[in-house]
């Protein structure tokens, strides 16, 4: 398996679960995205019958909505470590990681769901054909991942500095590449799949609001590597967070890349 440049994986050198408050930040990760991801799954077929696949699951929002508000069948969610997961009835918990241990998962899936899981992984390409490969004919395989919307031509702010940094730091950290999720149509193609579409959201920053705290909160958490690049000091970090709690903040977050693609009915063309 390969590994970032510096031999560190998400989970291990930088989010720790362990480390006091990463749950809640994920939680407020969730607070941004999780409505417009059940919105998008719902409209794909995640309903009544329908057997779900939850690939790095977190903290669980997902999975127990898909069993709460959408009223599927049953949901498998995986994770890595799975501290903050618990089975219930319909919910099963499995405890694996995507990259060397998907043959642990059996059966097939109406919806395989992945969120923010494959821009840590440097063999993406892999991962997306085995979780395909889940997926049972007419079914669904949805991907969300962040994309980075700083360029050379985005106007020099202390938000803009310190995200340039943070994405520099974790790729050479962990790992963390999100310059190939414009690619996910064609992956998804490449993998077989057909009614392949995507969209991109992008939450406002406005202080307080979910997305701006957890951005503080990860470039907290991600300080060391974000330092460790020599374009930032921490008296930029400390700016950046300052600027976002501020009515100064006029900035694009990173957006989320939702991309799907469905396995063909046997017997159908692709």
């Amino acid at each position: 398996m390969t590994t970032a440049p510096g031999g560190g994986r998400y989970g291990e050198t930088v989010f720790r679960p362990d480390r006091a408050g990463e749950g809640e930040r994920v939680d407020v990760g969730a607070l941004v995205y999780d409505d417009l991801t059940m919105a998008r799954l719902r409209a794909l077929g995640a309903g009544p019958g329908a057997r779900c696949l939850d690939v790095g699951a977190g903290t669980g929002t997902v999975s127990r909505r898909l069993l709460d508000e959408a009223g599927v069948e049953s949901v498998l969610a995986v994770d890595r470590d799975v501290r903050f997961l618990t089975a219930r009835p319909g919910l099963d918990v499995l405890e694996a990681d995507v990259t060397t241990a998907l043959d642990q998962v059996s059966g097939r899936f109406d919806v395989v769901h992945a969120r923010f899981v494959l821009m840590h992984l440097p063999e993406h390409d892999r991962v997306i054909t085995a979780l395909a490969g889940l997926v049972e004919p007419g079914g669904v395989l949805v991907l969300s991942d962040a994309v980075d919307l700083t360029s050379d031509r985005t106007p020099d702010t202390p938000y803009t500095t310190v995200m340039r940094a943070m994405w520099q730091g974790l790729r050479a950290t962990i790992g963390t590449d999100v310059s190939w999720v414009p690619s996910y149509p064609q992956l998804l193609r490449g993998a077989g799949l057909v009614s392949v579409a995507a969209e991109i959201h992008v939450p406002p920053l406005v202080p307080d609001s979910p997305v701006s705290r957890f951005w503080a909160d990860t470039w907290e958490r991600s300080r060391a590597a974000m330092l460790a690049t020599g374009l930032v000091d921490d008296a930029a970090v400390d700016a950046a967070v300052r600027y976002l709690a501020s009515d100064e903040c006029a900035a694009l977050s990173a957006g989320m890349l939702t991309a799907w693609g469905r396995r063909p009915r046997e017997g159908t063309a692709g």
